[in-house]
């Protein structure tokens, strides 16, 4: 099991019928403390200065400087939301050792089957969009292609619906993600 930080391995025991606040690895959630943290110190400090050099201008409703401060605060303060929530109370996974079979926390490279001159696509399969890996897009197991790519092998045909249609691929090879 990974070794979990102080306010982790301290928090009480979930009460039943409560589920978890996000489902994340630990370099996720280690990632995700660190945005937090910048947000409400130097992220607050930053648009406190915006909004005050802004508001020197004179006045505040036709100044358009101002307006565009007090929208970058409404989206910084919704992420600094949503962070909280997520960290409140997560479940913290490892992602697997090895596997026979696509699954959550795998690296999976797919090949377009419908291209001419396709080239190969490296995906990170994840419980949750805000995890992360190297040279890899990250989709969730919920999306079209992370649900149609659970439990595929090598070699295997996928195919999955999309707003702009049916795209097939081949799971060309997966690996655990490497952590660290």
């Amino acid at each position: 099991m990974v070794d979990l930080p102080e306010e982790l391995r301290n928090r009480p025991e979930r009460k039943p019928g409560h589920d978890p606040t996000a489902t994340l690895t630990l370099d996720a959630y280690l990632r995700l403390k660190a945005e937090l943290d910048e947000l409400t110190t130097a992220g607050r400090q930053h648009i406190s200065e915006r909004l005050k050099a802004a508001r020197e201008h004179g006045d505040i409703r036709e100044n358009a400087e101002y307006d565009a401060a007090k929208n970058e605060q409404g989206l910084m303060e919704s992420r600094i939301r949503k962070l909280q929530h997520m960290l409140r109370d997560p479940d913290i996974v490892e992602a697997p050792a090895a596997a026979d079979a696509v699954g959550p926390g795998m690296l999976v490279t797919i090949r377009p089957l419908d291209e001419d001159d396709p080239d190969d696509e490296a995906y990170l399969l994840a419980e949750h969009a805000e995890e992360r890996a190297p040279n890899a897009r990250t989709i969730t197991t919920s999306s079209p292609l992370g649900s149609a790519l659970l439990g595929a092998a090598v070699g295997d045909e996928v195919l999955y619906e999309a707003p702009g249609g049916s795209f097939r691929y081949v799971v060309v090879g997966f690996e655990p993600r490497a952590t660290g």
